[in-house]
């Protein structure tokens, strides 16, 4: 005899009471977590910036991260590909300590000066705090994959600010086109309830301004298009350079420990005697600034070249908010050749670079709702789209999955580490 369906409800309370209670849990946990790394973070780009000469210790810094992680981190070395792979194929409990050492390796690159971004810290950090409860509560496999992605979308949120895109992208990230609706009450109350707890810690996020959005009309709509279409190659530029960087650094230096030596060294010499302060750390006052008037149309590429070597040569952090700072200073670089307001354009970008590089436009596009208002709504939703489709079959995260194919004649249901061997 089958349950009457009037019964459905009452049957869900004790689903929705579990995940309350655990996404609370990390959400408490991760949401402490980002507060302090965000504070760490604060001390070791103010530092840096009172004392320039830390940049000649960067090499040293690199050398004592790598070592770090070749001594007791050979196990979570893949850091957000780590926990994308776990939770499409759940193996072992992630090891607690991946939250200090990408913590500790992360401060360090920003307090010597590479240019590294913070996401990845923090959800690294989110998914290594949540998969202890795993151990602690005896979880099954399939609750161990939604708790590891509220972890994800816990740490995403504190760190910005924005618990609707961080809702979501824990949802989006795993596989290209398709999104994993029996983790959304645990992302969406872990994202939400985290970014709560780290604003109780004293966190605050910086908001941007884009005080005029023009009307809906056909040139600022196919401006978006166009723009899209930048903000995607550039994505997929900034993706497949890091990658290709990374593999040929590996094939030639074998002492892990060396790589950022060496890259710190290449660096450090650039940054010293160009002059060229303004494209390491996270760019946060070159970002700010992209919003409010014009700069250098060369910024972009400058930050991309600097977060390549980075990250590249082995340095820890994320990728996320350098994309950020490439995606507003190309447009600012981008809106007086498309007659449109900087302050729009830049804020476009901000999001599109990031949604081609990751392949999460819903999440970019309620980032851009978050950080800067309805109003830039519909044309945040045309860039983030069409920089995505852009952006191609790569990204960031290699262990991503192709869900559902961008074109036609790609294989689906392999990461995007496995492309290159398809296409041969």
């Amino acid at each position: 005899m089958k349950p009457s369906k009037s019964l459905e409800p009452i049957e869900l309370l004790p689903y929705i009471g579990k995940w309350l209670l655990l996404a609370s849990a990390v959400a408490i946990l991760v949401g402490s977590a980002s507060a302090f790394f965000l504070f760490a973070l604060d001390w070791a780009t103010t530092t840096r910036v009172a004392h320039r000469w830390l940049i000649w210790l960067l090499p040293m810094a690199g050398f004592a991260v790598g070592w770090l992680y070749l001594r007791f981190g050979q196990q979570v070395e893949a850091g957000n590909n780590l926990l994308i792979d776990e939770i499409h194929d759940p193996k072992k409990i992630i090891p607690l300590r991946m939250a200090p050492l990408v913590l500790g390796g992360t401060v360090l690159s920003h307090l010597f000066g590479a240019s590294v971004g913070r996401e990845g810290t923090a959800v690294q950090m989110g998914g290594a705090l949540a998969d202890q409860l795993t151990h602690v509560l005896r979880l099954k496999h399939e609750d161990r994959r939604i708790i590891l992605m509220a972890g994800i979308s816990a740490g995403f949120a504190s760190v910005f600010g924005t618990p609707l895109a961080g809702a979501i992208f824990g949802l989006e990230v795993l596989a290209i086109g398709r999104l994993r609706y029996d983790a959304i009450l645990a992302c969406t109350v872990a994202a939400i309830i985290a970014d709560q707890v780290s604003l109780l810690w004293g966190v605050r996020h910086i908001h941007y301004a884009i005080p005029y959005v023009p009307p809906v009309a056909l040139w600022p709509l196919l401006v978006m298009v166009i723009a899209g279409a930048l903000f995607g190659v550039t994505g997929k530029v900034f993706a497949e350079s890091t990658h290709r960087l990374s593999g040929w650094v590996k094939a030639r230096v074998s002492y892990a420990p060396l790589r950022p030596l060496l890259g710190g060294i290449v660096i450090a010499t650039t940054v010293w005697f160009m002059g060229a302060d303004r494209y390491i750390g996270l760019g946060i006052p070159t970002i700010v600034a992209a919003f409010q008037q014009p700069l250098a149309p060369y910024d972009f590429a400058g930050k991309m070249l600097f977060t390549v070597a980075s990250l590249g040569s082995g340095f820890k952090g994320g990728e996320v908010t350098p994309l950020f700072y490439i995606g507003a200073t190309l447009g600012n670089a981008l809106a007086p050749l498309l007659a449109m307001p900087v302050p729009l354009l830049a804020g476009v970008g901000f999001v599109a670079v990031f949604a081609g590089a990751a392949n999460t436009p819903i999440a970019s596009i309620l980032m851009a709702l978050e950080l800067f208002g309805p109003n830039v709504g519909v044309y945040a939703a045309i860039a983030c789209v069409v920089s995505y489709l852009f952006s191609g079959h790569s990204g960031i995260y290699r262990s991503q999955r192709i869900g559902q194919a961008k074109h036609r004649g790609t294989p689906e249901g392999i990461k995007l580490s496995e492309l290159p061997a398809y296409r041969k």
